[in-house]
């Protein structure tokens, strides 16, 4: 089982991060973060690299419901949604995969909104 799920884009890389925010909007998600890469990685080590930003999304009512199901789940929340420029200038949007980062805890109920919040965010990533 893959880890997340993906999908390349063929616009430019501002364009990609309004076009992913909407998706995930469109599925109850909101951006709780984004961690400019690019920008941190050169300013902590000097090094130069295509952009790459981690988008930090929430679907609130999931989370609560995540929570309520497992008390430690906020160490693996939000779902990072990753954009990333490639060299030939295509954009690579990949999302992470609930079920399979919660697989290690055996909790029922959490498999379920795993399971629910997997729908919604592959949802937003197809739809891009």
């Amino acid at each position: 089982m893959s880890y997340y799920f993906s999908k390349t884009l063929n616009v430019n890389f501002e364009n990609a991060i309004n076009k992913v925010t909407e998706s995930l909007k469109n599925e109850g998600f909101g951006i709780l973060t984004e961690i400019d890469m690019k920008a941190t990685l050169k300013k902590k080590l000097d090094v130069d690299m295509l952009n790459y930003t981690i988008l930090g999304a929430c679907n609130p009512p999931f989370a609560y419901k995540a929570v309520l199901a497992e008390n430690m789940i906020g160490t693996m929340l939000p779902c990072n949604v990753v954009v990333q420029e490639q060299k030939d200038g295509s954009i690579i949007v990949a999302a992470v995969d609930p079920v399979a980062s919660m697989m290690a805890i055996k909790n029922e109920t959490l498999g379920e909104v795993a399971n629910e919040v997997r729908m919604k965010l592959k949802k937003a990533i197809d739809n891009l």
